[in-house]
């Protein structure tokens, strides 16, 4: 078989390998009778087929603000320069953003009691980077592209900056007016099992295959090490690291996070390139969030994550997907849904 061959063979392994998965120590997954094997029923869509019946379009802009794109892209290319963390940390704000009422903009209002104010949303950071694009849009083309839409171009350009794929953006967002802190708290944060991301995806119209490529992003993120304590010291109360994680990496681990407040890569191998090495290093036991680790352990996902190690172009052309899924979650369209703020941070005053 040829090299040239092998990425279209395993896009179409993705679609069938789930079912074949035989079942792994360390899963919460308990198959039942009434289930038979369609919790293994995978496709692989792609954007040229997603139909946007909720009225977003490629041309939203067209003839309203030409320069969006360019205006964005220059920003975040600015950001990125000097701050290269920024990257991933815009994409985990655009999916804190989708993963609460939609892609509405609401975690980007900050008054009290907003989602912006939860205990889970303490560590997002990027929020410079989207009042930076909308003050100059404001400039060129006020009251015209909403918050929700800078933000969801702003994680794909942030992605292309790291060495990420492209995909194309539809536009029409409004953006939300409500923001609750406490609903806020159902993004998932790193200590999940399985069953209850599975479960968080598809309540959001997703699959088994979006969750999994899209914790790919954690090719170029970082996390405290604070929230990894667990893992390194008292692994559910026995004073020992977790066994699953390889013995030399807990050694690094343990030597990195000496404080709390101290920071370390999700990816440890290449940290500032967005490639597939994420899913490499869950198979040598180096997944840093207990999910990670558990996506290579449980029967449903660990296919998956075999065959995304296998070729870098598969898993570039599915995040392109999935993330293009992501953008239309939930989306607010018409006149009575939304608005466009002229302040990110704040609903409009009339």
């Amino acid at each position: 078989m040829s090299n040239s061959s092998l990425p279209l063979l395993l896009l179409l392994v993705l679609q069938i390998i789930s079912a074949s998965a035989q079942p792994h120590e360390n899963s919460d997954y308990k198959p039942s009778p009434s289930t038979g094997d369609t919790v293994f029923s995978l496709q692989v869509p792609t954007l040229d087929e997603t139909t946007f019946d909720n009225l977003l379009s490629f041309g939203y802009y067209r003839k309203t603000c030409p320069q969006f794109e360019s205006i964005l892209h220059n920003k975040v290319k600015e950001w990125i320069q000097k701050d290269y963390t920024l990257a991933a940390s815009l994409l985990r704000l655009h999916f804190h953003d989708c993963a609460v009422r939609g892609c509405d903009g609401s975690i980007l209002l900050n008054h009290d009691g907003s989602e912006r104010t939860a205990q889970a949303s303490k560590t997002l950071r990027g929020f410079e980077v989207v009042d930076d694009i909308k003050a100059e849009l404001e400039k060129q083309c006020p009251k015209t592209v909403s918050c929700a839409d800078i933000l969801t171009a702003a994680a794909r350009d942030a992605t292309v900056e790291l060495g990420g794929p492209y995909w194309a953006v539809p536009y029409g967002r409004k953006d939300g007016k409500v923001s609750i802190a406490k609903e806020a708290e159902m993004v998932p944060m790193g200590h999940e099992n399985i069953t209850s991301l599975i479960e968080f995806f598809q309540s959001r119209g997703m699959t088994v295959l979006d969750l999994v490529v899209l914790s790919g992003a954690h090719t170029i993120g970082r996390t405290s090490c604070g929230s990894i304590q667990n893992r390194l010291y008292n692994y559910q109360g026995t004073g020992k690291p977790d066994p699953i994680l390889h013995p030399k990496y807990v050694n690094f681990l343990q030597r990195k996070c000496r404080w709390a407040a101290e920071y370390v890569d999700l990816d440890a191998t290449t940290p500032k390139t967005f490639d597939n090495v994420y899913y490499i290093n869950l198979k040598k036991k180096m997944g840093l969030l207990s999910t990670d680790q558990l996506l290579y352990s449980d029967p449903r996902t660990s296919p998956l994550v075999s065959a995304l190690t296998a070729a870098h172009s598969v898993f570039e052309h599915q995040f392109a997907v999935s993330m293009g899924k992501l953008g239309i979650v939930d989306v607010l369209t018409g006149q009575d849904e939304g608005e466009i703020r002229t302040n990110c941070n704040f609903v409009n005053a009339y």
